[in-house]
This record gives structure tokens, C-alpha cells and sequence, in this order.
């Protein structure tokens, strides 16, 4: 059979020569995908995220639509697949590996659609600049579409420490993620330009790796960290859980049983002088399940003599809450946040009928009913922002909260479901990822870890490890001050999106009007 370009037969060794620089790019691609999620807690390889995006950016160059979107597939499976794996240690043998196989697949998808836009982009003055922009701006659809959404895994939740992170306080996670996509896009580009020895344009690639870097690191000293409106003791209360992954739903009574011993525990080490008494005590997520009052909280709240935020999984009324609810000494139950941002699938079901053809589980499980006020409490005498476990993944629960006043954030989170795996931790570094964008100190008290108490500046002052009963007890800076993250609040998202969107029509014009150009110099070429 002859070859289409030259005329000449094409012989099985030259076909295969022409297929090891598709398997070698998509090979390239799914290893820099990996790389990508090296960058992510518990390691601390922040810097292999602008490395992966580099490998990506010579991946896509010189690529087409379609070609773009399969290697951005194959770099989101080789993400998503690790990233995720603790999906598989909370669903089990009963589920098997299909939900988490498939919402990997979703996830890259997301990416796929990125890099084939980036293929567009890529043609413009500037290339990297508006490719990183519409990587980023693949987060915000994935995060709330389909069914809900998914948004773990986002760029800068890899950065909870290293020279990108003082860019949360300017524009949040998503100038976090751009600087990261940019740095390691321009450096695709710089390279590729060394490669040919083009020296000439070397300066704007060049600055598209420096820039971001240094501005970050240029913006490190004007990361707060000293108390503002005075200080306060916080304690948090791990009891700890069995590892049984999804069976965890029918033992409730083991949660509180051991919450209320290991707040004992915690009463007798300050009792002897162990620790210093709190201010305040942080217990995680559903805890307790409760209708309203619970007498064994009531003593264990009275015993240490403080105010008190329990998780609550709360039947009062109609339907399930999942809440954090201000527990006072001598009068119980006040004030209460309800989490707002349920997990799909996990908190409710957004397509039962579908849900159904994968899990054997979802006939048995009722909804929660998601709240609907800001989340911030007033407790110890501090307003107090208090997302709760999924939560913290979306910008705008604790963003709310900080901007109606609260002087702390704190998170109470049940990991327990899954495993001794890395979701703790990875939820942990959006947490760290927070505490600088908001310029807030964290408190993390998780059932059965990782608890942790982190600084304004995003550094783990005291934590826990996973599966044991421990509290912490430590003293952390209140503070006032409003980032300039905090006052542009989603319009960062908002314009990096619209660029994104914006880059992305103007490649395909550009990208059009190159093929008319060739198509008329070829027809020119042929009747000369």
C-alpha cells in the first residue's frame, strides 16, 4: 500500500516508525500526569507540578484538536487514577473498583477538553500565557458538573507550601494553579526553543518560568502571621474509629462512645497540668448523631468548662443535617452551621436511577439536607469560620466566612471512611492552602486524623497521625486583616475563565485563517 504523502510503498517497518512518536507522547503524557500527582500531600514535591505541566506543554506542541485531547486524557488517568485511590479503600470489594475508576475518567476528561483548547491556543503571541489559563479554567465546570461535581485535585491544592503559595492571598487557588500551569507551560516553551536553537525569542518563555516564581517568593514577607485581636487556646478531640471503610455508616455509637472517652482523657490531662486549658474545644465531623440534646455531651462539654464546636449528624428535623453545632457549659446546643457543599454520592444521591447500575447501596441511603446560611458561628467570644470536610475544596464556604468577620477557621472532618490512605493529607494541604489565602490560623480536628493545628502562613504547627485517639492543644493568632484574595473574592475565577474562553475562540479563528492561507498558497503553487 503506498504511503499518502510520499507515493512510496509503505513497508511494515516503516509503519511501524510511525507509530512510536504517537505511543512515545502518549506514554509521555500518562508520566507526566504521574509526576503531577507526586506534586501532592503527603509528599512534599510541590515543585514536580510545574515539571509535569512542562512534560505536557512539549507533549501538545505541534498537536491538533483531537490529538490534544487524548493526551490530556492520558495525562488526567495518570493523575486521577493514584490521586483518588482512596475512593477504593471507602467502596471495597462489595462496590468494586468502577466508581472510582470512572470518576478518574470524568476528571481527565475535564483535562482532555483543556489541552484540546490549548491546541488552539498554543498558536497565539503569548501561547503558554493563555494555555495555563484554560487548564484553570477546566476547574471550575468539573467542580459543580456533572452530578454535582467533583473539585479534588486542583492545581494549587499540590502547592500547601514552596514558592507558589503566597499567591493564595492575592488571587486565591486559582492565581495559585495559574502560576503553576504557566510556569511549567513556559518552560515547555523555552525548551523547545533551546532544542532549535532559536535564541533570539528566548526572553518572553524565559519570563513566563521566572515570573511567577518570583513573585511569590517576592510576596513571603508580606505573609502575616502575629495576632491581631489577641489569641486563643484551641483543643481538638480525635477519638478515633474502626477501618472498616463504608460499614463505618452503622457505628455511630463507637464514634460517640469514643469521643467521649478520648474528651475524658483530654479533661484529665488538663486537670494535671499536662496541657493548658482551651479557650475552646473542636470535635470533628459527625461525631455524635443527635435529635437535639445529648446528656453525654453535656457532661463532657461541662467537664472541661468551655465552649464547644460538635459535629453533628443531626435528625431534629425533617431530614439529615450534617452540622457543627456551638455546645455551651450548663446550657447545651446553641447556634449551628449546616454543611452546605454535600458530597455527591456520598451525602446524597443527584441520579439514583443511574447510581443503581453501580452500587448495590444507594436504595438503602437517605439524603442530607444541605444548609443554606454562611458558615460562621459566634463561640468563645470570636466569630469562627467553620466549613466542614468537603467544604474546604471549594473557595467560596470559608470565603463567606471570613467575610462575614470570623477571626479563625476551623474544619471538622470524618476521614475515617477512608482508610489509612492519602486523602487526609491531601485534604490537609487544602487546608494549609487556605490558612494563607485568608491569612487565618486552621484548626483541623479530624475523627480519626490527620488533626492539625496550622499558622496564618500556612505551617503545621502541631498534628496527629491516623487512626489513634490524641488531642492537640495549642494556642494560635486571631486575626482581622483582609487579603486582597478575600476582596476579589471569585472574580479572579471569574476572569480567568472569561480570558480562558476568550483565548480559546481567537485560536480557532487564528487556527482557521492558517489553513485558508495554505490552502490558497498550495492551489497557488499548483497552477504555476
Amino acid at each position: 500500500m503506498p504511503d499518502s504523502d510520499t507515493g512510496t510503498p509503505e513497508t511494515p517497518q516503516r509503519s511501524r516508525r510511525a507509530w512510536r512518536p504517537w505511543l512515545l507522547r502518549l506514554a509521555a503524557a500518562t508520566a507526566s500526569g504521574f509526576v503531577f500527582y507526586l506534586s501532592f500531600a503527603p509528599r512534599s514535591l510541590w515543585w514536580l507540578a510545574p515539571i509535569a505541566f512542562a512534560g505536557l506543554g512539549l507533549v501538545l506542541r505541534g498537536r491538533r484538536m483531537w490529538g490534544g485531547l487524548g493526551y490530556g486524557f492520558a495525562f488526567g488517568l495518570g493523575l486521577y487514577i493514584p490521586l483518588l485511590t482512596w475512593l477504593q479503600d471507602f467502596l471495597g470489594a462489595e462496590v468494586g473498583p468502577t466508581p472510582w475508576l470512572a470518576l478518574s475518567a470524568a476528571l481527565a476528561l475535564y483535562l482532555g477538553i483543556g489541552t484540546a483548547l490549548c491546541t488552539f491556543a498554543a498558536r497565539l503571541p503569548g501561547g503558554p500565557v493563555w494555555m495555563a489559563m484554560i487548564m484553570i479554567a477546566t476547574e471550575t465546570p468539573r467542580s459543580w458538573w456533572p452530578l454535582g461535581g467533583f473539585a479534588w485535585g486542583r492545581v494549587a491544592f499540590s502547592q500547601p507550601e514552596g514558592a507558589f503559595l503566597p499567591l493564595a492571598s492575592i488571587g486565591g487557588a486559582p492565581l495559585v494553579g495559574f502560576a503553576v500551569v504557566l510556569t511549567g507551560f513556559s518552560l515547555a516553551a523555552l525548551i523547545a526553543r533551546l532544542r532549535r536553537r532559536t535564541w533570539r525569542p528566548l526572553l518572553t518563555p524565559a519570563i513566563g518560568v521566572a515570573l511567577p516564581v518570583v513573585a511569590g517568593l517576592a510576596l513571603w514577607p508580606t505573609i502575616g502571621t502575629a495576632a491581631q485581636t489577641g489569641s486563643l487556646t484551641v483543643a481538638t478531640v480525635q477519638g478515633n474509629a474502626p477501618n472498616i471503610g463504608l460499614a463505618l455508616e452503622d457505628e455511630g455509637a463507637i464514634l460517640r462512645a469514643n469521643h467521649l472517652a478520648q474528651n475524658a482523657r483530654l479533661h484529665q490531662e488538663i486537670a494535671s497540668g499536662q496541657v493548658s486549658k482551651p479557650d475552646l474545644v473542636v470535635w470533628p465531623e459527625t461525631a455524635v448523631a443527635a435529635a437535639g440534646d445529648d446528656p453525654g455531651v453535656d457532661e463532657a462539654v461541662n467537664s472541661i468548662g468551655v465552649p464547644a464546636l460538635v459535629g453533628v449528624l443531626d435528625y431534629a428535623g425533617p431530614q439529615r443535617r450534617n452540622s457543627v453545632v456551638v455546645w455551651n457549659p450548663g446550657t447545651g446546643p446553641g447556634e449551628s452551621y449546616s454543611k452546605r457543599q454535600l458530597v455527591p454520592f456520598g451525602e446524597y444521591v443527584p441520579a439514583r436511577e443511574i447510581a443503581s447500575l453501580v452500587t448495590p447501596f444507594v436504595d438503602s441511603t437517605k439524603d442530607i439536607q444541605p444548609g443554606t446560611t454562611p458558615s460562621v458561628l459566634n463561640v468563645a467570644g470570636i466569630r469562627v469560620a467553620a466549613p466542614i470536610c468537603y467544604e474546604i475544596a471549594y473557595d467560596y464556604v470559608a470565603r463567606e466566612g471570613v467575610d462575614d468577620g470570623a477571626q479563625l477557621i476551623v474544619l471538622p472532618t470524618n476521614n475515617a471512611w477512608y482508610g489509612e490512605s492519602e486523602m487526609s493529607y491531601q485534604q490537609l494541604a487544602m487546608a494549609r492552602l487556605r490558612a494563607v489565602e485568608h491569612s487565618r490560623s486552621v484548626v483541623v480536628s479530624a475523627t480519626s486524623g490527620v488533626s492539625a493545628i496550622v499558622a496564618p502562613d500556612g505551617s503545621i504547627m502541631q498534628s496527629t497521625s491516623e487512626f489513634t485517639a490524641a488531642s492537640l492543644v495549642g494556642r494560635v493568632p486571631l486575626r482581622q486583616t483582609t487579603t486582597l484574595s478575600d476582596r476579589l473574592g471569585a472574580w479572579t475565577e471569574y476572569v480567568l475563565v472569561g480570558v480562558a474562553l476568550v483565548a480559546s475562540v481567537a485560536g480557532m479563528v487564528q487556527s482557521r485563517r492558517t489553513r485558508r492561507t495554505r490552502a490558497k498558497e498550495k492551489r497557488a503553487t499548483v497552477v504555476e
